[in-house]
């Protein structure tokens, strides 16, 4: 006799022999093998899983950026700092989101003009040490004692003195763009979720304030306008201190519960550390801050770039080093970490191989890197320094853009 298999029913089972996926599985289940053998799950990634990947290293766009206002130091020619700024600015178009700290760009760029415009006014008011000989205007001095020899106000205001402004100014804007250019493409709690375990404990307050902060400005806009209802002043000593005590009262609240839930989730235990381990953490920290300090004083000035940037180099090592040792106290997991992947080093390598080809230009051709003013001459573009600049297009094409 042939035997008989009865049909499947309802239930679960019958679905699982219908090739369908299991309870509590998706339809990544893969199907059944023609001996029967189980289904056997795939590996599909969740939404959240590619948008992970296809992100960039927040470190990356920081060290980009801060190599690239490293450059802008290292020049006074205004076609070259024009070029940094429409590179920075072309990436920051391309790559930015519509998070809220995307916005910061435009806020660095008008400080950036500000720093500019005072500088000049500086100039003009307060004189400048360049000598010149095409005067412009010639204000108003205002006698001053013999205790301020070297400061005027008012008198010869010289052509040759507003250009010096001019270009001393634009290098300093131009690092304030960079600046703003990291802000703008790096997620700040992400780059502080990347933070080693040593920065773990100044990472979660700077994540509790820049959380807050938005939930405070919040409060008031919600509180001004129910006042502007009732009809009571809201602007004003006495309509600040009124609004001021609900808010404070929501933000204390907001504080217990909040300390509630960290001391729930064991913040601020630490692991024991030997005492040796400890005084050397302490020891290569400070040495690698101290040296990084040192070392950066250098880059920026023309008389220590001999010796800036190997002291640089040792202070970030040991400065890392002590981070490192430094991590043991705090055993904890990343839900998710952020990868340092081949993007992430192509980003860095650009920005520092601008920064270190434009330092080298400086020290080899000065005359172009630093158009002279005194005679007033018309700054060149020279042209090797130039296409550096243009290697940090390179995040542009690199680096895939994010889904707003």
């Amino acid at each position: 006799m042939r035997e008989t298999t009865p049909a499947p029913s309802r239930g679960h089972s019958g679905r699982r022999a219908m090739g369908a996926p299991p309870p509590g599985r998706s339809r990544a289940w893969g199907r059944a093998g023609a001996d029967g053998t189980p289904p056997a799950p795939t590996s599909v990634p969740t939404p959240a899983r590619r948008q992970s990947r296809g992100r960039l290293h927040p470190g990356a766009w920081w060290l980009w950026s801060l190599s690239l206002g490293t450059a802008a130091t290292r020049t006074t020619n205004p076609l070259l700092l024009a070029l940094l700024i429409a590179t920075a600015g072309y990436v920051v178009a391309t790559h930015r989101t519509t998070a809220p700290w995307s916005r910061s760009y435009s806020a660095f760029a008008k400080l950036a003009l500000a720093v500019l415009l005072v500088r000049l006014a500086f100039a003009v008011v307060l004189g400048s040490p360049i000598p010149g000989t095409h005067t412009l205007v010639t204000l108003p001095e205002v006698p001053l004692p013999h205790w301020a020899q070297g400061i005027r106000l008012g008198g010869r205001v010289t052509a040759e003195s507003l250009v010096f402004a001019l270009y001393d100014g634009l290098r300093l804007a131009t690092l304030l763009i960079c600046i703003g250019a990291a802000n703008a493409l790096a997620n700040p709690a992400r780059l502080l979720k990347s933070l080693p375990g040593a920065l773990y404990e100044m990472g979660v307050a700077v994540v509790v304030a820049l959380t807050f902060a938005p939930n405070l400005i919040a409060d008031v806009q919600r509180l001004r306008a129910a006042r502007r209802l009732r009809g009571r002043p809201d602007s004003g000593i006495r309509g600040l201190l009124q609004v001021g005590l609900p808010v404070l009262e929501g933000a204390l609240e907001r504080s217990v519960s909040l300390a509630a839930a960290m001391d729930a989730r064991g913040y601020g235990r630490t692991a024991e550390v030997p005492a040796p381990v400890r005084r050397t953490t302490t020891a290569l920290t400070l040495g690698g801050l101290l040296g990084v300090c040192a070392g950066t004083y250098g880059l920026l000035t023309a008389e220590g770039g001999t010796y800036g940037l190997p002291v640089l180099f040792a202070g970030v090592v040991a400065a890392l080093a002590g981070l490192r040792l430094g991590g043991r106290r705090s055993p904890r997991t990343r839900y998710r970490p952020d990868p340092w992947d081949m993007r992430a080093w192509l980003v860095t390598a650009s920005g520092v191989a601008v920064a270190a080809l434009l330092s080298l230009a400086s020290v080899r051709d000065s005359s172009t890197l630093h158009p002279g003013v005194v005679p007033l001459t018309a700054p060149t573009l020279p042209l090797w320094p130039a296409a550096a600049v243009l290697l940090a297009l390179l995040p542009a094409f690199v680096v895939p853009r994010e889904p707003s």
